[in-house]
């Protein structure tokens, strides 16, 4: 027991290590990402280190939960990959603990990640996201920072371009100052040109003091007349003037309450209220349309009275003939309807379009607050799958390091993340039911899980590539051929007195086997799919030929060994149905398609069957010549 215990603590202490190396590097990963995002906002601002620290702080706990499984993912590889390097994880399964013992103590730790996780999208989450959101609101109305470049006319100021020739730094002298002044208009503007100047914001941030030096204005007059050909202007001389312009370069801060709305600033009992309340108003609204069209709001009864109403009730429409009195009317009398029915529809249009945009904007709101209620779930749920990936592979694949398993992590985070936002934007758009679109990446993430943990468990070759080359040369009928050499050491001769005997049976058996099978005559299709014999002889003649190989296998003669090398690799099971499952071949043969292709497959390996056993008897023939005369045995 007690060993039990030190090697649990060995494990956690293995994969703690890497999962706080690993998790701070994919938290800064994710954060360069986000500032990435609103570089745009924040350059040029002039904020002061304690916005952007608050920037950062923020946004680095919204991030903590998406970086966690991403982080538990790239640890287990890392650690479980170290173990099978090492073969640490052989010891323990050779001491007779499975894998799943060995995660046993991680499995816990993982589950309380996963509480951490939810804690911080639940409670720490929604109150991050608001300071963010509301800071970033904040920081995109802030005025940018005053900088004129040199030789470029400056826009950042609301009404005004300037230009500045040169500057100097260290006094903060302005030369060739160019100042348009265009709040009254781009046909009225106030034009400013000074040889030099000075700009300096005031003590309260809200306006810039201009001192400008040696200079002229030039000001349009606006013309009494407006047909006047020509404008008078106003040219103004001076040695200094001095000059306010309203420029807010303060940060201010916005209400908090404006981001009080927000689906990402709530926590899941937030949520379901007002997913309840929005629902709730939605049927209210969506009764009170339905009452109006009930209510006849659409109709042509509410322009007549109680009394008119009760007389067109009497009438019987279907004897009147609608075109016939249109056709009756005047011109006049035709556009006045005309227009009254084009207005009308118009306007009914104008009306159900506000309708349904009310509608659809409340069934918007709905699903992006039950959006945000999956993800406090799917999300933390996330960090345990992502292990039960991680751990198994890192079994597998037995790299540790930064390499292989970095590389993995990666590709595995793109498919998760391609799947779980296809799923979002198909709850987002409607398309899909909220929960499902949500759920998709997670149950594909489980039924990963389960079959790489149990694949792994059974110590299984699911990443062997050998075993995928293998499998695909089977499936193409590429075989590979013998290499076999004369041993230098042999401890056991052939028993060259028998093995002319069990050459001659060979070739007997394969000669019988060409007669009865006759596989080159194309076989019967329904037989074939629906019959459940075996070809038994095959095996025997592939068995007692991988006899006589492996015995004369230890011949000193060069020329038997050569010999052995002309017998082919028997494939016993490629002229076969293609699957041991009786109801299986019976659906691939009523697939006609899917049929027909193994079909015409087994055809072709049954002819190939018929020139290996042909081979065979020719080769057998030869061995008993060289055997019979003795020669270099």
């Amino acid at each position: 027991m007690l060993r039990i215990k030190r090697l649990d603590i060995f494990i956690l202490k293995s994969f703690l290590l890497l999962f706080v190396g690993t998790f701070f590097i994919c938290l800064f990963i994710f954060m360069m990402q986000f500032l990435w995002r609103f570089v745009d906002d924040l350059v040029g601002k002039g904020l002061e280190m304690t916005v952007m620290g608050q920037f950062f702080f923020y946004s680095a706990l919204t991030l903590v939960p998406a970086a966690l499984p991403l982080a538990i993912l790239l640890a287990s590889l890392i650690t479980f990959g170290n173990f099978g390097e090492r073969y640490e994880l052989l010891a323990m399964k050779a001491a007779g603990i499975s894998l799943l013992q060995i995660m046993r103590p991680l499995v816990f730790l993982v589950i309380l990640i996963c509480g951490i996780s939810f804690y911080f999208q639940n409670v720490i989450g929604p109150m991050a996201q608001e300071k963010l959101g509301t800071l970033l609101i904040s920081v995109k109305q802030k005025s940018p920072e005053l900088d004129i470049p040199e030789g470029a006319f400056y826009s950042d100021i609301p009404g005004y371009q300037i230009r500045v020739g040169r500057k100097d730094r260290k006094t903060g002298v302005l030369y060739d100052v160019l100042i348009y002044n265009m709040k009254d208009g781009a046909e009225n503007a106030h034009i400013v040109y000074a040889d030099s100047g000075k700009m300096e914001m005031t003590a309260d941030k809200q306006h810039l003091n201009l001192l400008l030096y040696s200079g002229e204005q030039f000001e349009n007059l606006k013309s009494q007349n407006v047909k006047s050909q020509n404008v008078p202007y106003r040219r103004e001389s001076f040695s200094d003037k001095r000059s306010l312009i309203e420029f807010d370069s303060d940060f201010n801060m916005v209400d908090a309450n404006i981001m009080s709305n927000a689906a990402s600033t709530k926590d899941m009992i937030k949520l379901q209220s007002s997913i309840d309340s929005m629902v709730y108003v939605g049927d209210s609204i969506g009764r009170q349309y339905y009452r109006d069209v009930r209510n006849s709001t659409y109709s042509l009864g509410n322009r007549f009275t109680k009394d008119d109403s009760i007389k067109i009730e009497k009438v019987d429409i279907t004897t009147i003939n609608v075109d016939s009195i249109f056709e009756a009317t005047t011109l006049a009398q035709k556009q006045r309807v005309i227009n009254a029915a084009t207005s009308r529809t118009e306007s009914l249009k104008s009306d159900f379009s506000f309708k349904n945009y009310t509608l659809e904007g409340n069934d918007n709101q709905i699903r992006r607050h039950k959006i945000e209620w999956h993800k406090k779930i799917t999300i933390s749920l996330s960090c345990l799958l992502f292990f039960f990936i991680g751990a198994p592979l890192g079994g597998i694949i037995r790299k540790g390091g930064l390499g292989m398993p970095v590389i993995i992590s990666v590709l595995m985070f793109i498919i998760y993340y391609i799947i779980d936002n296809a799923g979002y934007k198909m709850a987002r758009d409607g398309h899909w039911v909220v929960w499902s679109g949500l759920w998709l990446s997670s149950s594909i993430l489980a039924t990963l899980g389960i079959f790489v943990t149990y694949k792994s468990n059974k110590d299984s070759v699911v990443l062997n590539a050998d075993a995928y080359t293998s499998f695909i040369k089977r499936f193409l009928g590429i075989r590979s051929t013998r290499h076999m050499i004369r041993k230098e050491v042999i401890i056991h001769d052939p028993n060259y007195e028998l093995i002319p005997t069990k050459l001659k049976e060979l070739t007997n058996q394969c000669q019988e086997y060409l007669k009865t099978h006759k596989l080159t005559k194309a076989p019967n299709y329904f037989k074939l799919w629906f019959s459940v014999n075996r070809d038994n002889d095959i095996k025997k003649i592939n068995e007692k030929l991988e006899n006589i190989v492996e015995e004369l296998s230890n011949s000193h003669s060069a020329t038997v060994v050569n010999l052995l090398n002309n017998y082919p690799i028997i494939p016993t099971a490629a002229h076969l149905r293609p699957f041991n499952i009786y109801w299986l071949n019976t659906i691939v043969g009523v697939i006609l398609p899917l049929g027909l292709f193994f079909y015409i497959r087994i055809w072709i390996f049954r002819y190939r069957l018929t020139k290996d056993i042909a081979q065979v008897i020719k080769n057998n023939e030869q061995l008993l010549h060289v055997i019979n005369e003795g020669k270099n045995l």
